[in-house]
Protein backbone atom coordinates (compact mmCIF):
# COMPACT_ATOMS: atom_id res chain seq x y z
CA UNK A 1 0.00 0.00 0.00
CA UNK A 2 1.37 3.41 -0.78
CA UNK A 3 1.72 5.66 1.69
CA UNK A 4 1.98 10.04 1.74
CA UNK A 5 4.16 9.51 5.05
CA UNK A 6 6.08 6.96 7.22
CA UNK A 7 7.02 7.15 11.12
CA UNK A 8 9.73 4.93 12.32
CA UNK A 9 8.99 4.47 15.85
CA UNK A 10 5.34 3.84 17.47
CA UNK A 11 7.05 5.97 20.47
CA UNK A 12 4.88 9.19 21.88
CA UNK A 13 6.89 11.29 19.34
CA UNK A 14 5.97 9.37 16.65
CA UNK A 15 2.53 8.71 17.10
CA UNK A 16 2.11 12.65 18.14
CA UNK A 17 3.80 13.52 14.38
CA UNK A 18 1.62 10.33 12.77
CA UNK A 19 -1.61 11.83 14.28
CA UNK A 20 -0.99 15.37 13.12
CA UNK A 21 -0.61 14.50 9.57
CA UNK A 22 -2.74 11.82 9.44
CA UNK A 23 -5.37 14.94 10.71
CA UNK A 24 -4.27 16.60 7.90
CA UNK A 25 -5.40 14.07 5.93
CA UNK A 26 -2.51 12.34 4.65
CA UNK A 27 -1.98 8.41 4.73
CA UNK A 28 0.63 7.55 7.47
CA UNK A 29 1.99 3.81 8.33
CA UNK A 30 4.29 4.04 11.07
CA UNK A 31 6.27 1.24 11.89
CA UNK A 32 7.27 -0.23 15.34
CA UNK A 33 10.12 -3.15 15.79
CA UNK A 34 8.10 -4.57 18.96
CA UNK A 35 4.98 -5.92 19.56
CA UNK A 36 3.53 -3.04 21.36
CA UNK A 37 3.26 0.58 20.62
CA UNK A 38 5.24 3.25 23.27
CA UNK A 39 8.67 3.19 23.38
CA UNK A 40 9.90 3.94 26.65
CA UNK A 41 6.45 4.74 27.96
CA UNK A 42 4.79 1.42 28.44
CA UNK A 43 3.53 -0.67 31.05
CA UNK A 44 5.00 -3.80 31.95
CA UNK A 45 3.68 -6.32 34.09
CA UNK A 46 6.31 -7.48 35.44
CA UNK A 47 5.79 -9.57 38.38
CA UNK A 48 2.77 -11.88 38.17
CA UNK A 49 -0.20 -9.09 39.10
CA UNK A 50 2.81 -6.08 39.66
CA UNK A 51 2.43 -3.47 37.22
CA UNK A 52 4.70 -0.61 36.25
CA UNK A 53 6.21 1.68 33.79
CA UNK A 54 9.47 0.35 32.52
CA UNK A 55 11.11 3.08 31.36
CA UNK A 56 9.63 6.60 31.85
CA UNK A 57 7.83 7.09 34.95
CA UNK A 58 6.12 10.18 35.60
CA UNK A 59 3.99 12.98 34.09
CA UNK A 60 4.58 16.57 33.97
CA UNK A 61 6.33 17.55 30.39
CA UNK A 62 3.64 16.16 27.86
CA UNK A 63 2.08 19.27 26.07
CA UNK A 64 -0.92 20.44 27.02
CA UNK A 65 -1.89 21.32 23.39
CA UNK A 66 -0.76 17.88 22.26
CA UNK A 67 -3.07 16.61 25.21
CA UNK A 68 -5.92 18.43 23.55
CA UNK A 69 -5.35 17.99 20.13
CA UNK A 70 -5.57 14.64 20.45
CA UNK A 71 -8.12 14.31 22.98
CA UNK A 72 -5.65 11.78 24.98
CA UNK A 73 -8.55 12.28 27.83
CA UNK A 74 -11.34 10.99 25.59
CA UNK A 75 -9.37 7.98 24.18
CA UNK A 76 -8.70 7.24 28.32
CA UNK A 77 -5.99 9.13 29.53
CA UNK A 78 -6.21 10.12 33.49
CA UNK A 79 -3.50 12.14 35.07
CA UNK A 80 -4.07 11.60 38.99
CA UNK A 81 -1.26 14.41 40.65
CA UNK A 82 0.80 13.44 43.32
CA UNK A 83 -0.46 14.75 46.72
CA UNK A 84 3.00 16.19 47.82
CA UNK A 85 5.88 16.84 45.36
CA UNK A 86 8.77 15.45 46.76
CA UNK A 87 10.12 14.37 49.68
CA UNK A 88 13.63 14.46 50.23
CA UNK A 89 15.04 12.04 53.26
CA UNK A 90 18.49 13.40 55.01
CA UNK A 91 20.74 12.59 57.92
CA UNK A 92 18.18 13.11 60.54
CA UNK A 93 15.87 15.72 58.95
CA UNK A 94 13.53 15.56 55.91
CA UNK A 95 11.89 18.45 53.76
CA UNK A 96 8.74 18.09 51.57
CA UNK A 97 8.01 19.82 48.59
CA UNK A 98 4.43 20.67 47.51
CA UNK A 99 1.44 23.38 46.51
CA UNK A 100 0.25 25.71 48.41
CA UNK A 101 3.25 27.68 49.98
CA UNK A 102 4.64 24.08 51.47
CA UNK A 103 7.88 24.25 49.71
CA UNK A 104 8.83 27.88 51.42
CA UNK A 105 7.31 26.67 54.68
CA UNK A 106 9.90 23.37 54.66
CA UNK A 107 12.93 25.39 53.11
CA UNK A 108 12.48 27.86 55.93
CA UNK A 109 12.16 25.36 58.64
CA UNK A 110 15.59 24.38 58.03
CA UNK A 111 17.06 27.95 57.38
CA UNK A 112 14.94 30.93 58.38
CA UNK A 113 17.16 33.13 55.84
CA UNK A 114 16.52 30.65 53.07
CA UNK A 115 13.01 32.05 52.44
CA UNK A 116 14.23 35.57 50.85
CA UNK A 117 16.58 32.99 49.11
CA UNK A 118 13.34 31.16 48.14
CA UNK A 119 11.45 34.36 46.96
CA UNK A 120 14.31 35.22 44.93
CA UNK A 121 14.68 31.84 43.21
CA UNK A 122 10.86 31.87 42.08
CA UNK A 123 11.44 35.15 40.79
CA UNK A 124 13.94 34.53 38.68
CA UNK A 125 11.90 31.34 37.61
CA UNK A 126 9.08 33.18 36.38
CA UNK A 127 11.59 35.43 34.20
CA UNK A 128 12.64 32.34 32.41
CA UNK A 129 10.37 29.32 32.85
CA UNK A 130 7.64 31.51 30.27
CA UNK A 131 10.43 31.58 27.78
CA UNK A 132 11.36 28.22 27.80
CA UNK A 133 7.26 27.38 27.38
CA UNK A 134 7.02 29.73 24.51
CA UNK A 135 10.09 28.35 22.15
CA UNK A 136 8.73 24.87 23.28
CA UNK A 137 6.99 24.42 20.41
CA UNK A 138 8.81 26.39 18.18
CA UNK A 139 11.03 25.76 15.51
CA UNK A 140 14.75 27.00 16.92
CA UNK A 141 16.62 29.83 14.37
CA UNK A 142 18.39 27.60 12.39
CA UNK A 143 21.67 28.39 10.36
CA UNK A 144 20.85 28.04 6.38
CA UNK A 145 17.50 28.45 6.13
CA UNK A 146 16.64 31.22 4.81
CA UNK A 147 13.56 33.44 5.68
CA UNK A 148 12.12 30.68 7.71
CA UNK A 149 15.30 30.90 9.68
CA UNK A 150 14.95 34.70 10.16
CA UNK A 151 11.21 34.66 10.99
CA UNK A 152 12.30 31.88 13.73
CA UNK A 153 14.86 34.50 14.91
CA UNK A 154 12.82 37.35 15.01
CA UNK A 155 10.23 35.56 17.24
CA UNK A 156 12.48 34.90 19.71
CA UNK A 157 14.18 38.53 19.77
CA UNK A 158 10.77 39.56 20.26
CA UNK A 159 10.27 37.59 23.37
CA UNK A 160 13.79 38.93 24.45
CA UNK A 161 13.21 42.49 23.72
CA UNK A 162 10.48 43.19 26.43
CA UNK A 163 13.00 42.11 29.14
CA UNK A 164 14.94 44.21 30.83
CA UNK A 165 18.79 44.39 31.51
CA UNK A 166 18.31 42.36 34.74
CA UNK A 167 16.01 39.29 33.34
CA UNK A 168 18.32 39.42 30.56
CA UNK A 169 20.97 38.25 32.83
CA UNK A 170 19.24 35.60 34.37
CA UNK A 171 18.08 35.02 31.11
CA UNK A 172 21.88 34.00 29.94
CA UNK A 173 23.01 32.37 33.56
CA UNK A 174 20.35 29.80 33.49
CA UNK A 175 21.24 29.07 29.79
CA UNK A 176 24.89 28.95 30.61
CA UNK A 177 25.98 28.44 34.30
CA UNK A 178 26.05 25.50 36.28
CA UNK A 179 22.82 24.81 38.52
CA UNK A 180 24.78 24.33 41.73
CA UNK A 181 26.51 27.75 41.51
CA UNK A 182 23.00 29.16 40.74
CA UNK A 183 21.52 27.44 44.07
CA UNK A 184 24.71 27.89 46.59
CA UNK A 185 23.95 32.16 45.34
CA UNK A 186 20.28 31.94 46.90
CA UNK A 187 20.19 29.22 49.54
CA UNK A 188 22.42 27.93 52.65
CA UNK A 189 20.22 24.85 53.22
CA UNK A 190 21.82 21.05 52.12
CA UNK A 191 18.21 19.90 51.83
CA UNK A 192 16.99 22.87 49.77
CA UNK A 193 20.30 23.18 47.41
CA UNK A 194 19.78 19.28 46.49
CA UNK A 195 15.51 19.39 45.98
CA UNK A 196 16.12 22.10 43.32
CA UNK A 197 20.09 20.14 42.14
CA UNK A 198 18.46 17.19 41.07
CA UNK A 199 16.54 18.47 38.47
CA UNK A 200 19.62 19.66 36.57
CA UNK A 201 21.08 15.64 36.42
CA UNK A 202 18.21 13.56 36.54
CA UNK A 203 19.10 12.04 33.23
CA UNK A 204 22.03 13.98 32.33
CA UNK A 205 26.03 12.05 33.49
CA UNK A 206 26.77 15.51 35.17
CA UNK A 207 28.04 16.84 38.71
CA UNK A 208 25.19 19.78 39.22
CA UNK A 209 28.03 21.80 39.02
CA UNK A 210 29.09 20.90 35.28
CA UNK A 211 28.26 23.62 33.13
CA UNK A 212 24.74 23.72 31.21
CA UNK A 213 22.81 21.66 34.14
CA UNK A 214 21.19 24.87 35.28
CA UNK A 215 19.17 24.29 31.81
CA UNK A 216 18.89 20.64 32.30
CA UNK A 217 16.99 21.30 35.60
CA UNK A 218 14.75 24.30 33.70
CA UNK A 219 13.91 21.82 31.37
CA UNK A 220 11.96 19.85 34.07
CA UNK A 221 10.19 22.92 34.92
CA UNK A 222 8.05 23.99 32.06
CA UNK A 223 5.40 21.14 32.15
CA UNK A 224 2.16 20.99 34.39
CA UNK A 225 0.02 17.66 35.33
CA UNK A 226 -3.93 17.50 35.60
CA UNK A 227 -4.03 21.25 34.50
CA UNK A 228 -1.57 22.36 37.41
CA UNK A 229 1.38 24.24 36.30
CA UNK A 230 4.81 22.90 37.23
CA UNK A 231 2.89 19.98 38.71
CA UNK A 232 4.15 16.18 38.45
CA UNK A 233 1.58 13.48 38.36
CA UNK A 234 1.20 10.08 37.34
CA UNK A 235 -0.82 8.54 34.70
CA UNK A 236 -3.63 5.39 35.57
CA UNK A 237 -2.12 2.02 34.46
CA UNK A 238 1.46 3.75 33.93
CA UNK A 239 3.13 5.75 30.65
CA UNK A 240 1.88 2.95 28.58
CA UNK A 241 -1.66 4.68 29.49
CA UNK A 242 -0.14 8.10 27.72
CA UNK A 243 0.66 6.35 24.55
CA UNK A 244 -1.84 3.31 24.64
CA UNK A 245 -4.44 6.66 24.00
CA UNK A 246 -2.15 8.19 21.39
CA UNK A 247 -2.23 4.76 19.05
CA UNK A 248 -6.31 5.28 19.60
CA UNK A 249 -6.11 8.87 18.33
CA UNK A 250 -4.01 7.93 15.70
CA UNK A 251 -6.32 5.10 14.18
CA UNK A 252 -9.26 7.12 14.52
CA UNK A 253 -7.75 9.38 11.95
CA UNK A 254 -6.48 6.05 9.71
CA UNK A 255 -3.05 5.60 10.73
CA UNK A 256 -1.71 2.18 10.11
CA UNK A 257 0.19 1.35 12.74
CA UNK A 258 2.06 -1.77 12.21
CA UNK A 259 4.04 -3.85 15.38
CA UNK A 260 6.48 -6.18 15.07
CA UNK A 261 8.01 -4.09 11.87
CA UNK A 262 11.98 -3.58 12.32
CA UNK A 263 13.07 -0.85 9.84
CA UNK A 264 16.05 -2.36 8.14
CA UNK A 265 17.38 0.63 5.85
CA UNK A 266 16.14 4.26 4.64
CA UNK A 267 15.38 3.72 0.65
CA UNK A 268 17.36 6.24 -1.50
CA UNK A 269 15.90 7.47 -4.96
CA UNK A 270 17.42 10.05 -6.80
CA UNK A 271 18.97 11.61 -3.80
CA UNK A 272 16.34 11.91 -1.44
CA UNK A 273 14.58 9.41 0.75
CA UNK A 274 11.49 7.34 -1.15
CA UNK A 275 10.47 4.50 1.94
CA UNK A 276 12.21 2.23 3.89
CA UNK A 277 12.52 -1.31 4.14
CA UNK A 278 11.20 -3.14 7.11
CA UNK A 279 10.84 -7.14 7.40
CA UNK A 280 12.33 -7.26 3.68
CA UNK A 281 9.58 -5.27 1.93
CA UNK A 282 10.65 -2.54 0.82
CA UNK A 283 7.67 0.94 2.46
CA UNK A 284 7.52 3.52 -0.85
CA UNK A 285 6.69 7.00 1.06
CA UNK A 286 8.20 10.57 -0.22
CA UNK A 287 7.89 11.82 3.58
CA UNK A 288 10.08 9.25 5.91
CA UNK A 289 9.95 10.71 9.44
CA UNK A 290 12.51 9.09 12.67
CA UNK A 291 11.49 9.28 16.44
CA UNK A 292 14.91 7.11 16.40
CA UNK A 293 17.81 8.55 18.04
CA UNK A 294 19.70 10.18 15.51
CA UNK A 295 22.72 8.28 16.58
CA UNK A 296 21.16 5.09 15.18
CA UNK A 297 19.34 6.80 12.69
CA UNK A 298 22.34 7.58 10.65
CA UNK A 299 24.55 4.86 12.04
CA UNK A 300 22.42 1.94 11.15
CA UNK A 301 19.76 3.03 8.97
CA UNK A 302 20.36 5.70 6.64
CA UNK A 303 23.11 4.23 3.93
CA UNK A 304 26.77 5.05 4.12
CA UNK A 305 27.09 8.51 1.63
CA UNK A 306 23.79 9.45 1.15
CA UNK A 307 24.32 12.57 3.35
CA UNK A 308 27.76 14.38 3.12
CA UNK A 309 30.65 13.60 5.28
CA UNK A 310 30.48 16.45 7.64
CA UNK A 311 27.09 15.30 9.09
CA UNK A 312 28.12 11.37 9.08
CA UNK A 313 31.28 12.52 11.63
CA UNK A 314 28.72 14.80 13.50
CA UNK A 315 26.05 11.64 13.58
CA UNK A 316 29.42 9.29 14.98
CA UNK A 317 30.18 11.50 17.30
CA UNK A 318 26.69 12.63 18.62
CA UNK A 319 27.25 12.37 22.53
CA UNK A 320 24.66 9.49 24.38
CA UNK A 321 25.23 9.19 28.13
CA UNK A 322 22.45 9.90 30.72
CA UNK A 323 24.22 7.29 33.16
CA UNK A 324 20.38 5.96 34.12
CA UNK A 325 19.80 2.32 35.88
CA UNK A 326 15.94 2.34 35.77
CA UNK A 327 14.37 -0.38 38.20
CA UNK A 328 10.55 -1.58 39.17
CA UNK A 329 10.66 -3.40 42.49
CA UNK A 330 7.32 -5.63 43.88
CA UNK A 331 6.52 -4.35 47.61
CA UNK A 332 5.02 -7.11 50.18
CA UNK A 333 4.41 -3.47 52.43
CA UNK A 334 5.14 0.42 51.95
CA UNK A 335 8.46 1.28 53.43
CA UNK A 336 9.30 3.49 56.82
CA UNK A 337 11.48 6.23 56.75
CA UNK A 338 13.37 6.63 59.60
CA UNK A 339 13.17 10.29 59.90
CA UNK A 340 9.16 9.70 59.10
CA UNK A 341 8.20 6.50 59.54
CA UNK A 342 4.27 7.24 59.30
CA UNK A 343 2.23 6.25 56.47
CA UNK A 344 1.15 9.56 54.52
CA UNK A 345 0.67 12.08 51.50
CA UNK A 346 4.91 11.32 51.46
CA UNK A 347 4.88 8.09 50.05
CA UNK A 348 2.92 9.70 47.07
CA UNK A 349 5.51 11.96 46.15
CA UNK A 350 8.82 12.24 43.87
CA UNK A 351 11.30 10.84 47.13
CA UNK A 352 14.50 11.87 46.26
CA UNK A 353 17.54 10.07 48.20
CA UNK A 354 20.45 12.60 47.64
CA UNK A 355 20.95 14.73 50.15
CA UNK A 356 23.22 17.58 48.96
CA UNK A 357 24.71 18.59 45.77
CA UNK A 358 27.73 17.40 47.24
CA UNK A 359 26.58 13.78 47.70
CA UNK A 360 25.77 14.41 43.87
CA UNK A 361 29.03 15.65 42.81
CA UNK A 362 30.58 12.44 44.78
CA UNK A 363 28.44 10.32 42.86
CA UNK A 364 29.71 11.69 39.49
CA UNK A 365 33.05 11.54 40.20
CA UNK A 366 32.29 8.12 41.68
CA UNK A 367 31.04 7.05 38.42
CA UNK A 368 33.83 8.62 36.07
CA UNK A 369 36.28 6.62 37.96
CA UNK A 370 34.54 3.87 38.84
CA UNK A 371 31.81 2.72 36.27
CA UNK A 372 28.73 3.40 38.75
CA UNK A 373 28.07 5.81 41.85
CA UNK A 374 28.28 3.14 45.48
CA UNK A 375 26.42 5.94 46.75
CA UNK A 376 23.78 6.44 43.66
CA UNK A 377 21.23 9.27 43.35
CA UNK A 378 18.16 7.29 43.75
CA UNK A 379 14.50 9.33 43.09
CA UNK A 380 11.71 6.66 43.78
CA UNK A 381 7.96 6.73 43.52
CA UNK A 382 5.46 4.30 44.62
CA UNK A 383 2.38 4.88 41.89
CA UNK A 384 0.53 2.50 43.69
CA UNK A 385 -0.34 4.96 46.57
CA UNK A 386 -2.34 6.91 43.63
CA UNK A 387 -3.02 3.50 41.29
CA UNK A 388 -4.73 0.56 42.59
CA UNK A 389 -4.98 -1.17 39.63
CA UNK A 390 -1.00 -2.00 39.76
CA UNK A 391 -0.90 -4.20 42.61
CA UNK A 392 -2.37 -6.73 44.21
CA UNK A 393 -4.35 -5.38 47.21
CA UNK A 394 -2.14 -4.15 50.36
CA UNK A 395 1.05 -4.51 48.05
CA UNK A 396 3.01 -2.12 46.04
CA UNK A 397 4.99 -1.47 42.81
CA UNK A 398 7.61 1.29 43.46
CA UNK A 399 9.58 2.87 40.73
CA UNK A 400 13.65 3.46 40.74
CA UNK A 401 14.87 6.12 38.56
CA UNK A 402 19.06 6.53 39.19
CA UNK A 403 22.10 8.06 38.66
CA UNK A 404 25.14 7.46 37.66
CA UNK A 405 25.22 4.51 36.42
CA UNK A 406 27.90 4.25 33.27
CA UNK A 407 27.16 2.96 29.47
CA UNK A 408 30.81 1.67 29.29
CA UNK A 409 32.32 0.39 32.32
CA UNK A 410 35.26 -0.26 30.83
CA UNK A 411 37.49 -2.53 29.63
CA UNK A 412 37.06 -6.52 30.94
CA UNK A 413 33.40 -5.28 32.76
CA UNK A 414 30.32 -5.87 31.27
CA UNK A 415 26.44 -4.44 32.59
CA UNK A 416 24.90 -8.28 32.15
CA UNK A 417 27.59 -9.25 35.22
CA UNK A 418 27.80 -6.20 36.82
CA UNK A 419 23.69 -5.18 36.68
CA UNK A 420 22.28 -7.29 39.73
CA UNK A 421 25.22 -6.22 41.69
CA UNK A 422 24.46 -2.38 41.68
CA UNK A 423 20.80 -3.12 41.88
CA UNK A 424 21.68 -4.72 45.26
CA UNK A 425 23.65 -1.63 46.29
CA UNK A 426 20.05 0.19 44.76
CA UNK A 427 18.21 -1.47 47.32
CA UNK A 428 20.49 -1.56 50.22
CA UNK A 429 20.79 2.84 49.67
CA UNK A 430 16.91 2.80 50.17
CA UNK A 431 17.14 0.28 52.70
CA UNK A 432 19.33 2.50 54.56
CA UNK A 433 16.90 5.27 54.42
CA UNK A 434 13.70 2.99 55.05
CA UNK A 435 15.25 0.01 57.28
CA UNK A 436 13.18 -3.37 56.16
CA UNK A 437 12.75 -2.03 53.13
CA UNK A 438 15.26 -4.86 51.47
CA UNK A 439 13.11 -7.30 52.89
CA UNK A 440 9.88 -6.23 51.47
CA UNK A 441 11.26 -6.94 47.99
CA UNK A 442 9.19 -9.44 46.63
CA UNK A 443 10.70 -9.31 42.61
CA UNK A 444 12.40 -6.94 40.61
CA UNK A 445 12.44 -5.66 37.03
CA UNK A 446 16.25 -4.10 36.40
CA UNK A 447 16.88 -1.83 33.12
CA UNK A 448 21.01 -1.37 32.95
CA UNK A 449 22.02 1.22 30.52
CA UNK A 450 22.88 -1.27 28.15
CA UNK A 451 19.29 -3.19 28.37
CA UNK A 452 17.56 0.24 27.83
CA UNK A 453 19.59 0.24 24.72
CA UNK A 454 19.29 -3.08 23.81
CA UNK A 455 15.61 -2.73 24.62
CA UNK A 456 13.94 0.54 23.49
CA UNK A 457 16.94 1.75 21.13
CA UNK A 458 18.27 3.97 23.90
CA UNK A 459 21.57 4.12 21.75
CA UNK A 460 23.92 4.31 25.20
CA UNK A 461 21.27 4.12 27.41
CA UNK A 462 20.25 8.11 26.75
CA UNK A 463 16.79 8.12 27.41
CA UNK A 464 16.72 12.02 26.31
CA UNK A 465 18.13 10.70 22.71
CA UNK A 466 21.39 12.92 22.87
CA UNK A 467 22.83 14.92 26.16
CA UNK A 468 21.43 18.03 26.86
CA UNK A 469 24.67 19.68 27.12
CA UNK A 470 25.23 23.25 25.81
CA UNK A 471 26.25 21.60 22.00
CA UNK A 472 23.44 19.55 21.72
CA UNK A 473 21.03 21.71 22.41
CA UNK A 474 17.89 24.46 20.74
CA UNK A 475 19.67 25.41 17.31
CA UNK A 476 22.43 22.62 17.85
CA UNK A 477 19.84 19.88 18.22
CA UNK A 478 20.90 17.61 16.16
CA UNK A 479 23.27 20.12 14.08
CA UNK A 480 23.42 23.80 13.34
CA UNK A 481 22.08 23.92 10.38
CA UNK A 482 19.52 21.21 10.40
CA UNK A 483 17.67 22.14 13.98
CA UNK A 484 14.27 22.50 11.57
CA UNK A 485 13.65 19.28 12.09
CA UNK A 486 14.66 18.98 8.10
CA UNK A 487 17.39 16.11 7.88
CA UNK A 488 19.90 16.93 4.99
CA UNK A 489 18.81 14.21 3.34
CA UNK A 490 15.56 15.59 1.22
CA UNK A 491 11.94 13.75 2.29
CA UNK A 492 13.51 12.62 5.74
CA UNK A 493 12.58 13.94 9.35
CA UNK A 494 14.02 13.90 12.66
CA UNK A 495 10.73 13.76 15.25
CA UNK A 496 11.97 12.05 18.22
CA UNK A 497 13.92 13.38 20.58
CA UNK A 498 17.53 14.14 19.22
CA UNK A 499 15.44 17.11 17.61
CA UNK A 500 14.12 20.37 19.80
CA UNK A 501 12.93 20.30 22.23
CA UNK A 502 14.89 17.49 23.55
CA UNK A 503 13.92 14.55 25.82
CA UNK A 504 11.28 13.95 28.47
CA UNK A 505 7.69 12.42 27.05
CA UNK A 506 6.40 15.95 25.62
CA UNK A 507 5.28 15.20 22.16
CA UNK A 508 6.96 18.24 21.59
CA UNK A 509 9.77 17.40 18.71
CA UNK A 510 6.56 14.83 17.04
CA UNK A 511 4.42 18.45 17.00
CA UNK A 512 6.89 20.29 15.70
CA UNK A 513 8.29 17.68 12.62
CA UNK A 514 4.83 17.58 11.53
CA UNK A 515 4.66 21.14 11.09
CA UNK A 516 7.68 21.28 9.39
CA UNK A 517 6.27 18.12 7.14
CA UNK A 518 3.04 20.09 6.00
CA UNK A 519 4.86 23.35 5.30
CA UNK A 520 6.91 20.89 3.03
CA UNK A 521 3.85 20.02 1.08
CA UNK A 522 2.48 23.15 0.27
CA UNK A 523 2.86 23.77 -3.37
CA UNK A 524 4.97 26.91 -3.55
CA UNK A 525 7.35 24.79 -1.67
CA UNK A 526 6.88 22.04 -3.64
CA UNK A 527 7.67 24.05 -6.47
CA UNK A 528 11.02 25.37 -4.87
Amino acid sequence: MQHDAIIIGAGHNGLTCAYYLAKKGLKVAVLEASANVGGAAITDEFLPGFRNSAASYTVSLLNPKVIRDMQLERHGLKVVLRKLDNFLPGDGAYLLAGRGGLTRKEIVRHNAADGDGYDRYMKELETVVPLIQKWILRTPPNAGSGVRGLRALASMGRDLAGLKTDEIRIVHEFATKNAGDILDRHFKGDLAKALFGFDGIVGNFASPYTPGTAYVLLHHLFGEAAGVPGAWGHAIGGMGSITQAMAHACREKGVDILLGHPVEEIIIDKGRAAGVVAGGKAWRSTIVAAGVNPRLLFDRLVPKGAVNQTFESHMEHWSCESATFRMNVALSELPKFTVLPKKGDHLTAGIIMAPSLDYMDRAFVDAKKDGWAKQPIIEMLIPSTLDKTLAPKGKHVASLFCQHFRYNLGPGRSWDKEKDKAADQIIATVDAHAPGFAASVLGRQIHSPLDLERRFGLIGGDIFHGKMGLDQLFSARPMVGHADYRMPLKGLYLCGSGAHPGGGVTGAPGHNAARAILADRKPWRRRR
